[in-house]
């Protein structure tokens, strides 16, 4: 290429004619073929990798989550598998508790246990004390049925229930029913000790409370005032007059007062048929007040100072005690309880009665 061709002021060399920079362009292609083919094939291998690290990924992600659900199924089964057992290991149990001799062979006292509070729900409900009572009672070893009371009272029900039974018993003649009181026997439990041939209590224990009880709040006025309406449909004028959010007119008021005078004056009843005149005079006696077994025994509400080992002990030559309480079925009780809670949490009504023979 002559050096006296014209200078291209683009690439600072020789101009090329158009043959010449045809030539040269296709010398590039060619010579940049390889290269070309060699950057597309980096590429795809690139791509490739790029797909087997996403397909890895996804296969570790669908292991993961596999091994969780096992996991999860294998909790479950256990737990599932425990709850089984439970059932039938408590099914036994209470085949043998009741496969086991329920009479004491030898003189002893027949002791029956009211322990808390007196309800339909609760350990200490009425079917339970009085199928505890009959057992006793027909016991032949038995030389007194004890009713062992540690109670501060609660359903008016069952309370008489009980009540009813044991004077029933009492009737009958055949074995003295004394009522022991442990720390507290109010209200509904004395209701129930009322109706025993002897009331026997501690010095320090608690006795007494004859009365009714009901509480609540009025938040009509905190409801008005956060701004919330409160919709309750009822068929009949005084159908929701308890409703704290209510309220409550002075008839609706003479009318509750009447309902708990009425359930009081069955409760004196009850406990003067069962005292007779061994109660005093007093006129607080029926006031709800509570004493001591000690202020007690001048008030004609305990016979004497003693606990359960001295009244065996007074029996009995040797003081033997056969609890006839039936037992509770732990599986059972478990499902009450969890029922009432459940049933507390969602509002939903209980079955029993708002008035309370009980100390607070």
């Amino acid at each position: 290429m002559s050096d006296d061709k014209p200078q291209d002021r683009w690439t600072q060399g020789p101009e090329l004619s158009r043959e010449e920079a045809r030539r040269a362009g296709q010398q590039a292609a060619e010579g940049a073929g390889p290269a070309s083919d060699e950057d597309a094939e980096t590429l795809r291998e690139r791509q490739r990798l790029a797909q087997l690290e996403m397909m890895d990924r996804w296969v570790g992600g669908v292991l993961t989550e596999q091994r969780r659900s096992r996991r999860w199924k294998l909790f479950f089964r256990f737990l599932f598998a425990a709850l089984i057992l439970t059932m039938i290991a408590t099914t036994f149990y209470s085949f043998y508790r009741a496969a086991q001799p329920s009479v004491m062979a030898g003189q002893h006292l027949g002791v029956v246990e009211v322990q808390g509070v007196i309800d339909s729900q609760s350990p200490a409900n009425a079917e339970r004390i009085i199928e505890g009572l009959r057992r006793a009672w027909e016991a032949p070893g038995a030389t007194a049925v004890v009713l062992h009371i540690n109670s501060p009272g609660g359903s008016p029900v069952q309370s008489q229930r009980i009540y009813e039974e044991i004077m029933r018993l009492r009737d009958q003649g055949d074995k003295p029913i004394i009522a022991v009181v442990e720390d507290i026997g109010a209200s509904g439990a004395y209701y129930i000790a009322a109706a025993a041939d002897q009331i026997v209590a501690a010095p320090a224990s608690l006795v007494g409370s004859i009365g009714v009880i009901f509480s609540g709040f009025g938040l009509e006025k905190a409801i008005d005032r956060l701004g919330i309406e409160r919709r309750v449909f009822t068929a009949g004028d005084n159908k929701a007059f308890l409703d704290p959010f209510k309220g409550i007119s002075p008839r609706q008021r003479a009318f509750w007062q009447e309902v708990l005078d009425t359930t009081h004056r069955q409760f004196i009843d009850d406990v003067k048929a069962g005292r007779g005149e061994r109660l005093s005079d007093d006129p607080e006696l029926f006031s709800g007040l509570v004493w001591t077994g000690e202020q007690a025994v001048n008030l004609g509400l305990v016979d004497r100072l003693d606990t359960l080992d001295g009244v065996a002990r007074a029996r009995l030559e040797a003081p033997r005690l056969k609890d006839y309480t039936p037992g509770l079925d732990p599986f059972d009780r478990l499902t009450r309880r969890f029922g009432r809670v459940a049933a507390e949490w969602m509002g939903l009504p209980q079955a029993q009665s708002p008035l309370r023979y009980q100390a607070y």
